[in-house]
């Protein structure tokens, strides 16, 4: 929601990927398409989950294919394990001579596609109801490759406010560990 865009603007730096809620009643609005170019200015492999399947909208189709035109070419449907290999198949020519031959593309080789952002798994449901919401962590757990950090400890500070007279830091740890009272210079 817009009203959220300075919060999401801080943390981006610091994601490993992003999940983008798209109504199904709505569509793709002018915000998405500026949280789209964000995304796409910090590298962020995205997953998108169509909500509100159960009110009137276009259907599946057709909100595929409008994601398609106004975010990126690379959004896919993940329902099925067919309609995923047939998407990963056409982002690579040898991913597509595999496939054809009836080879199997691997999970490993789908989640490098979405790290890339050469591929967009969109999901449907209606989460209110929890429809779809399962599939959709499902495929988010399935296709997202865990970053691999070093021994030694290192962290990026994303937001430093004030509670009380306590200053409060926000990080990500991308090295090493943090404990609790462990006194950090730098």
């Amino acid at each position: 929601h817009v009203d959220f865009s300075a919060e999401m603007e801080r943390v981006l730096s610091v994601l490993d990927c992003a999940v983008l809620v798209i109504s199904a009643a709505d569509g793709v609005q002018a915000h998405t398409r500026t949280l789209w170019r964000l995304l796409a200015r910090h590298r962020l492999p995205v997953f998108l989950f169509v909500n509100k399947m159960d009110l009137p909208n276009p259907g599946p189709a057709e909100l595929l294919a409008a994601l398609r035109r106004d975010l990126d070419g690379g959004c896919a449907d993940f329902s099925s394990p067919e309609t995923i290999a047939e998407a990963a198949a056409t982002c690579e020519e040898t991913l597509l001579d595999r496939y054809l031959a009836g080879a199997t593309i691997a999970d490993r080789e789908v989640a490098e596609l979405i790290r890339r952002r050469a591929l967009f798994p969109v999901c449907f449901g209606a989460a209110l109801n929890l429809e779809g919401v399962d599939a959709f962590l499902e495929v988010l757990d399935r296709y997202t490759l865990s970053a691999v950090y070093p021994d030694t400890f290192a962290a990026q500070v994303f937001n430093v406010t004030r509670e009380g007279g306590d200053r409060l830091t926000f990080l990500k740890v991308t090295g090493g560990r943090l404990k609790v009272r462990t006194q950090l210079s730098g």
